[in-house]
């Protein structure tokens, strides 16, 4: 019923159907999506294996923030075992697929607190809601106050109203409770921080997420009562970062966080200048539909690998946590503008290709 990727068994269960999915170009994809013709939950674009030059800008990322990520999990892991309900044990549920390297290292390290558990990876899809049949499976076998969603880091926080959304439909006493390590967004439950910052596994695609797609919905994939689809990548299998980017993690010495920690108090800050950015973007580039808006280095970075980009916005077009946007802008012939971006570091927008219903 379920699968690990390329991942160790103990370390995820994927509540996903893989499937044989004919991908769809970029161009035609965005084509449909904006004009309102297919959700893009429907379609998957092809996913090529980055080539020399970023896979070394890669590298430089991890080596760069290895030990702040490894810092930033042991900050969520110690918070989540402080809660009464997570205390001795604790259910991950990470999101799809942003939300699955994650979710391997915390449940590892909540297993080093003592903390008991499980780690699941479920679809959940904007506009679409929650695989309620995954989370149906988990509660089949785990009390839903043990339950923690887990995702990399909040855009602008669609993903957090659909989760509160969806959950709260489904009901059965699940409490929409979201974990990230980096909320610029201001609208988790719990973070580390609310610094936009290079998450690294946020570079890349299937090749360091199990190798598994994109959440997939429509109809000729997913029966009644089947979780969302997937493609497992497994052409890629050669490229695959997945353990490799855990044992990096891992292995790096955790770094003295001391700046920006994510509280109440920050999370309302960030969310208050996050949508003075959007407001702003808005007016000045006239853009309708904030879908096309996709501000935080890892969304504006996969905005340029899966869509059709107009426009790059940095904050600093010399800091050094940018500099693979810079050559992926370059390399597409996306211009890169410097901007203040609140508390962002960067921000794509979205080329607009006939009607705005994304």
């Amino acid at each position: 019923m379920f699968f690990s990727g390329s991942y160790q068994p103990r370390d995820v269960q994927f509540l996903l159907k893989p499937a044989s999915i004919d991908t769809t170009p970029v161009a035609e994809k965005e084509a449909l999506i904006q004009s309102g013709k297919r959700h893009y939950s429907e379609m998957l674009s092809p996913e090529a294996v980055p080539d020399e030059r970023y896979m070394n800008l890669y590298a430089e990322a991890l080596e760069r923030n290895a030990g702040r990520l490894h810092a930033d999990i042991k900050t969520l892991a110690r918070a989540i075992k402080q809660r009464e309900e997570t205390a001795a044990s604790c259910v991950v549920v990470s999101l799809v697929r942003a939300g699955t390297p994650i979710g391997v290292l915390l449940n590892r390290e909540l297993e080093r607190l003592g903390v008991a558990g499980a780690h699941y990876s479920i679809s959940i899809i904007r506009g679409r809601g929650i695989d309620e049949n995954a989370l149906a499976y988990i509660l089949e076998h785990h009390a839903p106050s043990e339950i923690v969603f887990v995702d990399g880091w909040t855009g602008k926080g669609a993903i957090t109203r659909e989760l509160i959304y969806s959950v709260e439909e489904f009901g059965l006493g699940v409490e929409p409770f979201l974990a990230v390590v980096a909320d610029p967004a201001g609208c988790a439950h719990l973070a580390a921080t609310t610094e936009d910052y290079v998450i690294p596994s946020g570079l890349l695609n299937g090749v360091v997420s199990g190798l598994v797609s994109r959440s997939v919905l429509n109809d000729a994939l997913v029966g009644p009562g089947e979780f969302h689809a997937c493609l497992y990548m497994q052409e890629h299998a050669d490229h695959d970062l997945s353990n490799d980017f855990l044992g990096a993690v891992e292995a790096a010495t955790p770094a003295d966080r001391t700046s920006q920690h994510w509280n109440r108090e920050s999370a309302q800050a960030a969310h208050a200048a996050c949508q003075d950015m959007l407001r702003s973007i808005m007016h000045d580039d006239r853009v309708t539909d904030v879908n096309r808006i996709k501000p935080g280095i890892a969304e504006a970075t996969r905005a340029i690998l899966r869509r059709v980009p107009e426009k790059v916005y940095l904050s600093d077009m010399a800091d050094p946590e940018v500099r693979h946007m810079i050559y992926l802008a370059s390399k597409a012939g996306v211009p890169v503008q410097e901007r203040d971006l609140g508390n962002y570091r960067a921000v794509t927008i979205i080329k607009k290709l006939g009607g705005e219903q994304e």
